[in-house]
């Protein structure tokens, strides 16, 4: 991009940004961010680094720009300002998503938006009959598509825009209006982190990351013109991180180079397996899945039966399978019929062979659990790579998909799939693939093309020890599979030149591992004919049934692909543990294993079993051991310890006026007490927090997961005059309404920036930001993080912060209840209605109303809710309220209830009156309280017209005519 001629700095410009507080100090647009953030991971695996390879707990990219961004950008004296310059950055603002937007608007939703415009607008566009868009020109349809796009929410726009990352960045105008403020002179955002970095540091900015897991941060980091750093204890997510610099962050020519390697690679395993024919049939089918199902001996019958818990095989190509009994061998055979009906088709899935973890005999005898068949299973040695004919579980190849290659009507190649029994031609090639595989098994483990590592037990590597007895990893592996892997490992080290293309088909095979093992279930969804990966979950569970993909599905996973992005900043990238840090970084910008459910060295296992005999050679300098001793986990006292000697280090390697970000994803006032603990006593002290959703709706579909991740932004604590906690009390009350009320100032309401979770958390924040600013006289943090705990136990930090939600509650009120009013209710009463203000805001997720329940003290507020599932939370209507809970204490005897049971008898009879004589009969300070009924009235009536709060629209028709007849009611 070329530089244009800048404008003078404001004014208003910090020229000097040595200690100047940073934006995200000041403010954050949340509600943008996490909405691009779950753009981004919506993006699954188009997402930049998911393609390198699998891994949890990646930090969307542009959550990392942001908090980047942030830290940087100085808060001036005028925050409209620099809201609106640090959106133009994220190029989140109007001008930067018309230069993102890349999608086109389908026509109903340009005669929807039509509509809504003044008539010479509709004419000009829409047909005589106001439904159909005109036939127009190019020009004419770009601008129409603008003219709606630029109408949409920033919400919607999103759904038709590139990602932030997609684009260049800011226009040449939008650069001049930022560098104005900024004083800067920048035309590309490496260019401002450059000058920002020099003005506050001295020198282009150092961003280090200590447990970068697969290297969202450093990598952002490094293309935003950051000098970056990343270790983690891993050697798997370390490789990862070195990948995403080293080969996204790559030239054009090293992305080309690593294309044609993974090209000559692929093509020399494939010459092998054609020249073997282990893939190929008689007519010249090639094969690209295997079907494989565990078989055992049926101890009541003596017969050996396949365990298949449906016989249903390809629901879309009418794939079943029957199972027939050969008396001779006493066995079943499968045979598989390829035209069934859905009739057949019903029927084929709803029989099995193994129910309830039990083997149930295809001819209708008795069943037996399958923990009685396995008390004669062996454990597994290395040497083994196929079961024993003696073993108790045998393997069994039921069902191969042929993919025929033919010529269509006009000479084109076109390809049609079959799916059919094995043969003894079939049984043939898989002898000679286990052949094959044993002639190089003893080579490959030693050169390391293969697994030789044995499976240590653990929370998910105990399942297949368990239940199959699998000792080491490669047991994990059919021997189809094994033999692939290891040519492909093997080619890579013959083939590959320099280490960019070695790493690159060294993290192929893992991608090949992941998609490719005994561990990867057949049929996903309710028409699939497709396989999941092994790490569909964290689970490590063994199948009854389960595939191997021929080289021609495993194509798609070999290919890394990716657009490469040229960076050029230094890096570094070693694997190390936390406590052992020795680099320097200006901002640390870490999402550590908090409390973590995650098992990282055991999914790290996995993939070393593969990586580790080649590690040693890339990188000589690196372990490649998975430290499982060493993992910092849990959330006792030795992981608080722990905790705070990683981050005493990284206090130590930052300058005094560095600054520290913290990712976390919990909202318990036991986790912040510990968290403000660990942070205190490593020295830190807590200036923001900030939460940003980054769960797509896959991930969080079933269960109250938590959907967001908490920003904490940390500076080094130089305050050391102690101070005593009834001394902070009333700071940290008014910190927590300072925090409230700079955040509804900065609010929007038809663009919000922030959600009701937001405001919370908020109050965590500000309580951390008092804890941490000094020594508190009666809290000795080393001796709490060392102590251990007694059940229930609330210390004096965590009562600390509970209070500081119940200040936020009291001072958020709902929208349309007067203040005055609002201090005369019951926390049951603040409950229901603050909780019916979030509910029309779409926020469903059960630990929401939990949080708003504990900072209220509202005590039961269960029988308020209409659903608990999750994400699927809402209170109930006056109407499905009813008669229950009309007398009594809590909410029972409050007026609150009173009036939503009037609500619920105007409906019921469908009669104004029978509501005010509820009134008149049942309340006896009714004329005293009568302002304070029709003021609640009216607010209950403003759910009708809310987006979400459909279910309230009778009810709040009822309140509306009902407000009317108490205003009317005269004595």
């Amino acid at each position: 991009m070329s530089r244009s001629t800048r404008p003078a700095p404001s004014s208003k410009v910090i020229a000097d940004l040595h200690d100047a507080k940073s934006f995200i100090e000041d403010q954050f647009p949340v509600a943008k961010i996490s909405q691009e953030s779950f753009k981004e991971r919506k993006a699954v695996q188009s997402q930049t680094l998911t393609g390198l390879g699998k891994w949890w707990g990646r930090k969307p990219l542009i959550l990392v720009r942001a908090a980047l961004l942030g830290l940087l950008m100085p808060a001036s004296d005028d925050p409209l300002k620099d809201r609106e310059v640090f959106l133009q950055l994220l190029t989140m603002d109007d001008e930067g998503m018309g230069r993102r937007r890349s999608k086109k608007i389908p026509n109903p939703r340009l005669v929807e938006e039509l509509l809504r415009m003044p008539g010479s607008v509709q004419k000009r566009f829409l047909k005589e009959d106001g439904q159909t868009i005109k036939k127009l020109d190019r020009e004419g349809a770009q601008k129409l598509q603008v003219l709606v796009f630029d109408r949409m929410p920033f919400s919607e726009k999103r759904e038709y825009a590139s990602r932030p990352e997609q684009i260049d960045g800011p226009s040449d105008q939008t650069w001049s209006n930022i560098n104005a403020h900024l004083g800067t002179a920048a035309s590309s955002l490496p260019e401002l982190v450059e000058e920002l970095g020099q003005r506050r540091f001295g020198s282009r900015p150092k961003v280090g990351d200590a447990f970068c897991g697969a290297g969202s941060i450093p990598f952002e980091a490094a293309r935003l013109g950051c000098d970056a750093y990343g270790s983690d204890l891993s050697p798997v997510g370390t490789i990862l991180t070195w990948a995403s610099l080293n080969l996204v962050g790559g030239s054009e020519e090293t992305a080309q180079k690593i294309r044609e390697a993974q090209e000559k690679i692929l093509h020399a395993v494939d010459e092998k397996v054609v020249e073997w024919g282990i893939e190929t049939n008689e007519v010249g089918w090639r094969a690209d899945a295997f079907l494989y199902c565990v078989e055992v001996k049926d101890p009541e019958s003596g017969y050996h039966v396949p365990l298949l818990p449906s016989l249903l095989i390809g629901p879309s190509s009418g794939v079943v399978g029957h199972l027939v009994p050969d008396h001779g061998e006493k066995r079943f055979k499968v045979e598989i019929q390829w035209d069934a009906t859905s009739q057949e088709q019903k029927t084929a899935k709803g029989i099995g062979t193994i129910s309830s973890s039990r083997l149930v005999p295809p001819d209708g005898g008795p069943s037996t659990p399958i923990e009685v068949i396995r008390r004669g299973m062996r454990m597994w040695e290395n040497e083994d790579i196929a079961p024993r004919p003696d073993d108790v579980f045998q393997e069994r190849l039921y069902c191969i998909r042929w993919i025929e290659t033919y010529s269509g009507e006009k000479g084109e190649e076109r390809t049609r799939r079959h799916y059919r029994a094995p043969t003894a031609e079939d049984m043939a090639r898989e002898a000679k693939v286990l052949k094959l595989l044993k002639e190089r098994f003893p080579e490959w483990q030693k050169k390391g093309f293969i697994p030789n590592r044995r499976i240590e037990p653990g929370s998910k590597t105990d399942e297949p020890i368990r239940t199959r007895g699998w000792t080491y990893w490669h047991h994990l592996f059919t021997p189809r599979q094994l033999l692939l892997h290891g040519l492909l490992t093997e080619m890579t080290e013959e083939i590959g030149d320099t280490i960019e293309e070695k790493v690159a088909g060294l993290l192929g095979v893992g991608r090949c591992c992941n998609w490719n093992s005994r561990l990867m279930g057949w049929g996903v969804g309710a028409a699939r004919e497709s396989f999941a990966q092994t790490f569909y979950n964290q689970a490590l569970n063994t199948l009854y049934n389960y595939g191997s993909k021929g080289l021609g599905l495993l194509e798609g996973v070999w290919y890394m692909r990716y657009d490469p992005q040229e960076i050029d900043s230094d890096s570094v990238v070693i694997p190390l543990d936390a406590r052992q840090l020795e680099h320097k970084s200006h901002f640390w910008i870490t999402d550590p294993p908090y409390a973590d459910a995650i098992n990282y060295e055991e999914i790290t296992e996995f993939f070393l079993a593969w990586y580790g005999g080649r590690l040693p050679v890339l990188f000589p300098d690196w372990y490649a051991d998975s430290k499982r001793a060493l993992v910092v986990k849990g959330n006792d006292q030795g992981f608080r310890q722990a905790m705070v000697e990683c981050y005493e280090k990284m206090v130590h390697h930052m300058p005094d006026n560095g600054m520290q970000i913290v990712m976390f994803t919990h909202q318990d006032a036991r986790v912040w007490a510990d968290l403000a603990l660990i942070l205190w006593a490593a020295g830190l002290r807590v200036t923001a927090a900030w939460c940003i959703s980054t769960e797509t709706d896959a991930v969080i579909k079933e269960g109250n997961y938590v959907q967001g991740t908490v920003l904490l932004v940390c500076r080094k604590r130089t305050e050391e005059e102690p101070v005593f906690l009834d001394e902070i009390a009333y700071k940290i009350e008014a910190e927590v309404r300072e925090q409230l009320d700079s955040m509804t100032a900065l609010e929007d309401d038809s663009d919000p920036n922030f959600a009701d979770a937001d405001y919370q958390l908020a109050a965590y924040a500000a309580a951390l930001r008092i804890l941490t600013e000094r020594p508190i006289e009666e809290v000795d943090p080393a001796r709490e993080i060392q102590r251990e705990r007694s059940r229930g136990e609330v210390n004096p930090v965590e009562q600390m912060i509970v209070n500081a939600v119940k200040v936020a509650c009291d001072h958020l009120v709902p929208k349309g209840i007067d203040r005055e009013v609002w201090k005369t209710l019951s926390p049951m009463e603040r409950f229901y209605l603050k909780g019916l203000e979030v509910e029309g805001h779409g926020e469903l997720r059960s630990g929401v109303y939990q949080e708003l329940a504990r900072g209220f003290g509202a005590a039961d507020y269960s029988a308020l809710l209409a659903s608990t599932k999750a994400n699927q939370t809402r209170l109930k209507t006056a109407t499905e309220l009813g008669r229950r809970g009309l007398s009594g204490d809590g909410f029972a005897g409050s007026l609150l209830r009173q009036i939503l049971f009037a609500i619920h008898s105007v409906g019921k009879n469908n009669e104004v009156k029978s509501g005010l004589d509820w009134f008149h009969t049942e309340l006896p300070d009714y004329w005293n309280s009568r302002e304070k009924i029709i003021h609640l009235l009216e607010n209950l009536a403003s759910t009708g017209g809310v987006r979400g709060l459909d279910h309230w629209t009778e009810d709040a028709r009822s309140a509306a005519l009902l407000a009317g007849a108490v205003r009317n009611d005269h004595v």
